[in-house]
């Protein structure tokens, strides 16, 4: 996943406030955004044997919202929470249906347990799971959202604590109405959160990612929170911040975009749930298991405002940074494999290994040598990228390598766009390596608008061979502005 390397420059303006109280958040003649009548949230009222008095709210914030999940019963409090009802792939091509019981989502020892059950039937395997979110009954807008979790691990389970608009039809269905990911760890890499904000047509996202140096978000609570207020919303683990973004934007196809910061103005509401398979996770495998380590615990979720907004934000002006090339004309850094650098970091060269796949990469000799234990289930499930490409519209570029492997097989090289929605700058190119060293060219011509962070890709995974890969010489140029 992308880590932005844009530089935002916020342009904030005195002026209009916005004023929020206990019972929700108010409209301003600064927005047209629907407003909400959030349930006042009074302690009497809260299945919770934890006083307001007792949660320790950020600076500058205090308590709007909260549930502590120690009610007695096992149901959760339908006054506070909704329970969802999705068919199988209804969205991502995920394999769980998502039931309205308390099966699969329910209070049990003073926490929230959205428990996903597989089930198999004459030789057909099914997956059910729990979703609940606090539509209508609690949507704010701006303040601090956190909620203290521990994840599920095994492979194909997504669990997410994430927002979406009271109104999503306000602006326009997904992804024009927004969507504010505050944490999404996947089974299979429990030790890296993501935050991710979605928005636009044509869909966008801006993301960050958390990656824990001790522990694992499966076998520890952490909180996950953000902190939203006009024109910038900021991500947190335990309280460290590790990403934040001002740049969004929604309209309509063929109209002039809302005024900013639309849609991220309006009141959004809390969703957790535990996807089962589908587009990013992949299916679950024969490690995947069903019991105690399948169920994502949430031991409370808290919301906190400031006494006031100021919605007076203008948008920010990107500043591209693109990338000079060397004195050859190459924008590839290290393309000769002459440094045996860090292949962990974000750093120029970065070798991935997602979804299933178990690899391995050295820099050895002017080459990097690319050795696969399990393929995984993706094409990019073993990878190799280099980021910040600068790519300019209308302009021709030529991308050329010098590759082999240990057997015949085939490799995936691209160019693509981490920052704009995965397009393809040039295609996911499928080449037959042979055993002795072959140069590949390509000439592509880039017809999207400017970007700083194109990011050259080599990918290697979902294959039937798993032989080893060798390559050198990477260069990519611009041939005709």
């Amino acid at each position: 996943m992308r880590k932005n390397t844009k530089r935002f420059i916020s342009l904030l303006t005195a002026g209009i406030m916005i004023t929020s109280a206990v019972t929700g958040c108010g409209k301003t003649a600064a927005t047209e955004a629907p407003t909400t009548e959030a349930t006042p949230t009074e302690a009497a009222s809260l299945a919770t044997d934890v006083s307001e008095d007792e949660i320790e709210a950020p600076e500058g914030f205090h308590l709007v919202w909260h549930d502590e999940f120690n009610g007695t019963e096992k149901r959760l409090n339908e006054d506070d929470w909704n329970y969802e009802t999705h068919e199988v792939g209804w969205v991502n091509h995920e394999l769980q249906e998502y039931v309205p019981s308390e099966d699969y989502a329910y209070v049990q020892d003073g926490e929230l347990v959205i428990q996903p059950v597989k089930t198999e039937t004459d030789g057909k395997v099914s997956y059910v799971s729990g979703r609940v979110n606090t539509q209508n009954k609690h949507d704010y807008k701006y303040g601090w959202f956190e909620a203290k979790i521990k994840f599920p691990k095994g492979k194909g389970f997504l669990p997410a604590f994430w927002m979406m608009p009271q109104d999503e039809g306000f602006y326009g269905q997904w992804p024009k109405c927004g969507e504010i990911d505050i944490a999404e760890v996947l089974g299979d890499n429990t030790t890296m959160n993501y935050g991710t904000l979605h928005y636009g047509e044509p869909h966008k996202q801006n993301q960050g990612n958390y990656s824990l140096k001790n522990g694992d978000f499966a076998d520890e609570y952490h909180v996950f929170a953000i902190e939203w207020e006009p024109g910038l919303i900021k991500w947190y683990v335990d309280g460290e911040q590790y990403y934040e973004t001002n740049d969004w934007f929604t309209a309509v196809d063929g109209e002039e975009e809302k005024p900013y910061p639309a849609p991220f103005n309006q009141p959004f509401h809390v969703i957790l749930n535990v996807a089962v398979g589908g587009d990013w996770p992949g299916d679950p495998d024969e490690s995947t298991v069903f019991d105690d380590r399948a169920a994502m615990k949430v031991d409370y979720v808290r919301i906190f405002q400031k006494d006031e907004y100021d919605e007076n934000v203008e948008k920010p002006v990107v500043e591209l940074e693109m990338r000079e090339p060397d004195e050859t004309g190459n924008f590839i850094h290290n393309s000769e494999f002459a440094d045996a650098e860090d292949l962990d970091d974000d750093n120029d060269w970065k070798f991935l290994q997602l979804n299933g796949g178990v690899g391995a990469a050295e820099i050895k000799d002017g080459e990097i040598i690319i050795t696969t234990e399990n393929a995984g289930d993706e094409e990019y499930s073993i990878q190799l990228v280099q980021p910040e490409m600068p790519m300019y519209n209308g302009s021709k570029y030529k991308f050329s390598f010098d590759a082999y492997a240990d057997e015949p097989r085939q490799m995936k090289p691209a160019v693509t766009a981490p920052d704009e929605n995965w397009i393809r700058y040039f295609p996911d190119t499928p080449i037959d390596l042979a055993t002795d060293w072959k140069t590949f060219e390509f000439e592509f011509e880039m017809t999207e608008k400017d970007d700083d962070n194109g990011r050259v890709e080599f990918n290697m995974g979902a294959q039937d061979s798993t032989a080893t890969i060798h390559i050198k010489n990477v260069r990519l140029e611009l041939v005709e502005e």
